[in-house]
């Protein structure tokens, strides 16, 4: 069957929040019967350390030089042991080589200490956010019980990207280590733990990088009085080959609204002079977390969904490291990853894919991902699905901002800010998508041309829509008139889209997509897909002869020039 290219518009379509289609159901989604059997797409692989050529099929472009890198769970179990929860999977590093229009494939699971602990003893030795390590049984009663009583220890699977620092190559996840890996080989190369260089327990898989190599991120911190969030930035150069994290500092810190009970973060926005962070009503119960050993549960049991509260856009001056006094309010809303940021006309833009309720992170455990029938479709109706949304954040509101009014004053914009305290103002969003993209199950996965358009204003941003449990479609949205270019083939699964930009290009979206397309119905059909960003139309795939399971994030690593990842 060949690959389907559809367009729509929606012209006739006000931009406004609750343009909804009236078959939608309570979770702002189209009903959906009889999905398929995704389990395939969830299941230990074997590594392929080795580089294996790809049949090419039509035309993968000669300038395009580099490797697509990715990121993602690659084993589900060790002996008899299994993990509950699809972030617990061990990382395994995939790479597509690109050169003179050919491809090559090659994987490797990541050499990190829980995946050499739990390999050497064939069971699961280290905790993951979904899956509590049992008691040795090899040990003594009086011992396996004292064990219970140990704090969980942060694990070292850095298995959500591929990031960089200092012009080195790095996976990360959303504990205090990284790994530094060899972009050529796979090969790991040394552990980096973030408390060695600045007072934080954590940090985000998703930094923002500027232009000259400076790197933003964000993470906490927890002590006696509780937890912090904390804007970290890092210097663009080494002093020596060896440095990792040398000269990182914390920017500043931000109080939580209630320190023993944080909000859950997975990504923050940056535009061109401010860091924004939003605290969204997805809690991790502290006490809970710290407990979870002892009660034997993971540590996923203690974060959970409060849509009593607020989400908060905190706004921080990169600059200066200063916290702006007025907070942004909104409704509940929960985030994962931001499209885009920036600033003009004293407004600062802030674009990201929004969901009206936060308890998917606990839905998507293993058992669901591998269910089939009406208990898969159950699973997918009642969960939410996030849609492009922008709000519009006024930067100089004063003592003598007047209340009551719309602050927004930027022509063809629905979203709204009214001041309502001397340090709140109440924002309201405005849809970036037409009541068509309802059809596809809303999008996530956001790219843009992030080295050129990252922190300005922007026309295009790409994703994948979501008519399943994981992304089964790529989408291309023009903000101008908001229309959507789908490229979508029934039983195809394709992965989060990498822009690539041509190197002679003019326009915003002059290149090409780079998506990895994964199918459980067929057995060793994995192949990287190239789309024109401009038509969308295919202009060529590597097919590689090796199951991969459905990953998360990474990007393209020029042999000259970094994409971001």
């Amino acid at each position: 069957m060949p690959p389907v290219k559809l367009e729509v518009s929606d012209a006739t379509i006000t931009p406004s929040s609750d343009a909804k289609p009236k078959q939608l159901n309570k979770c702002n989604q189209l009903e959906l019967k009889g999905l398929e059997s995704i389990a395939p797409l969830v299941r230990s692989v074997e590594e392929t350390p080795e580089p294996i050529a790809t049949e090419v099929c039509g035309t993968i472009p000669t300038w395009i030089r580099g490797s697509l890198l990715r990121n993602g769970p690659g084993k589900f179990e060790f002996g008899n042991q299994h993990y509950n929860h699809w972030f617990d999977g061990m990382a395994m590093l995939h790479q597509f080589k690109i050169e003179d229009g050919k491809v090559t494939y090659r994987s490797r699971f990541l050499q990190s200490d829980a995946y050499k602990k739990n390999s050497e003893r064939d069971r699961i030795m280290v905790s993951e956010f979904g899956t509590v390590a049992m008691p040795d049984p090899c040990k003594n009663f009086f011992l396996r019980f004292l064990s219970r009583f140990e704090m969980i220890e942060a694990t070292d699977n850095a298995s959500v990207s591929f990031v960089k620092y200092k012009g080195d190559c790095f996976v990360s996840t959303e504990t205090n280590y990284m790994y530094r890996v060899d972009p050529e080989s796979l090969e790991t190369q040394n552990k980096v733990d973030w408390t060695k260089f600045i007072a934080v327990n954590m940090a985000t898989a998703h930094p923002h990088t500027e232009p000259d190599g400076t790197t933003y991120n964000m993470g906490n911190s927890y002590g006696r009085k509780g937890a912090l969030y904390n804007i970290i930035k890092v210097p663009p150069m080494k002093n020596n080959p060896e440095e990792t994290l040398e000269g990182a500092k914390v920017l500043c810190s931000i109080v939580p609204a209630d320190k023993a009970r944080p909000s859950y973060y997975h990504s923050f926005a940056m535009s061109e002079n401010y860091v924004v962070f939003i605290e969204q009503p997805i809690k991790m119960d502290l006490l809970k977390i710290v407990t979870a050993k002892l009660r034997g549960k993971g540590i996923s049991e203690g974060v959970y969904w409060d849509p009593k509260q607020d989400t908060v856009f905190h706004l921080v001056d990169k600059h200066k490291g200063q916290t702006s006094s007025v907070k942004f309010h909104t409704k509940a809303l929960s985030v994962f990853h931001q499209i885009n940021a920036f600033e003009e006309d004293g407004f600062l833009m802030l674009d990201m894919c929004c969901s009206d309720n936060g308890e998917a992170i606990n839905n998507y455990l293993i058992q669901n991902l591998r269910k089939s029938g009406e208990a898969l479709d159950q699973v997918y109706n009642t969960m939410y699905r996030a849609f492009p949304r922008r709000f519009v954040l006024p930067l100089n509101v004063t003592n003598n901002t007047p209340t009551g009014v719309n602050l927004n004053t930027r022509p063809a914009s629905s979203a709204t800010s009214f001041k309502t305290a001397i340090d709140k103002v109440v924002c309201q969003f405005e849809d970036l998508h037409g009541e068509d993209l309802y059809e596809y199950g809303g999008l996530e996965f956001p790219q843009i041309n992030y080295s050129k358009f990252n922190t300005r204003p922007y026309r295009y941003f790409y994703g994948c829509g979501f008519r399943h449990l994981v992304g089964d479609s790529l989408l291309k949205i023009d903000l101008e008139g908001k229309k959507v270019k789908v490229w979508y083939q029934k039983g195809l699964f394709p992965s989060e889209p990498v822009f690539v930009p041509s190197p002679e290009a003019v326009e915003e979206d002059d290149g090409v997509i780079l998506s990895v397309v994964v199918t459980p119905t067929e057995d060793k059909s994995t192949f990287l897909l190239v789309l024109d960003a401009k038509t969308w139309e295919e202009l060529g795939r590597a097919e590689v002869p090796v199951n991969i399971p459905y990953g998360f994030h990474g990007g393209l690593q020029h042999h000259c020039l970094d994409q971001h990842y």
